[in-house]
């Protein structure tokens, strides 16, 4: 304990990127997970509906059933439907602009977590290197240039501590950005099918 006290109070310089990518990693995916969330809510019914409402009606009655939907599925369906009332020789460009801009909307803020993932190993390695050259200029300062050994494994005990909060952000950062990544997939593969 004392020695993750000591890393906080002396190498707080080189932790805190590192604790402000945890964060903001944090931050990112509870933003997603509740955008998933919300725009996920009875997606497969209302694929189901949404195709039985298309056999039995018009695309305008279809499109004013949908328009009464919320989330980001119904969403595409009703700009699809729209699409095809009013430029149906154009509906193939025109969908897959919409469902460009959808998913687009889905990957917001996944970039920051691969980039966290990617960055978090090497700040903890950073401040790993730094720790050390610290500990072994203050034992080449101490009485006679030499240090006993338990100071130097303090130091090093020290300043792996950083390496191993690098680490363990890097791997929230990666498990997570691939389980939100597959959930977006999933959105876009329900476009597919809307389409």
């Amino acid at each position: 304990m004392e020695m993750y006290r000591f890393a906080i109070q002396h190498d707080w310089p080189v932790l805190l990127p590192i604790v402000l990518c945890s964060i903001l990693a944090i931050g990112v995916t509870l933003e997603r997970i509740w955008y998933y969330k919300i725009n996920s809510r009875g997606v497969n019914k209302f694929l189901d509906q949404f195709e039985k409402q298309l056999l039995r009606s018009s695309p305008a009655e279809a499109k004013h059933w949908v328009d009464t939907k919320d989330g980001l599925v119904p969403h595409i369906a009703s700009e699809g439907l729209r699409i095809v009332n009013e430029y149906p020789d154009r509906f193939e460009t025109l969908y897959e602009v919409a469902s460009s801009l959808a998913a687009r909307q889905l990957t917001r803020g996944l970039v920051i977590l691969g980039t966290i993932a990617t960055i978090s190993p090497y700040l903890g390695l950073f401040g790993t290197v730094v720790r050390i050259l610290l500990t072994f200029g203050e034992l080449a300062n101490a009485a006679g240039g030499g240090g006993d050994s338990a100071s130097i494994m303090f130091g090093i005990g020290s300043a792996l501590i950083a390496t191993a909060f690098g680490l363990a952000v890097a791997i929230f950062a990666v498990a997570v950005n691939n389980y939100l990544q597959s959930v977006a997939e999933g959105f876009m593969k329900d476009f597919e099918l809307v389409k």
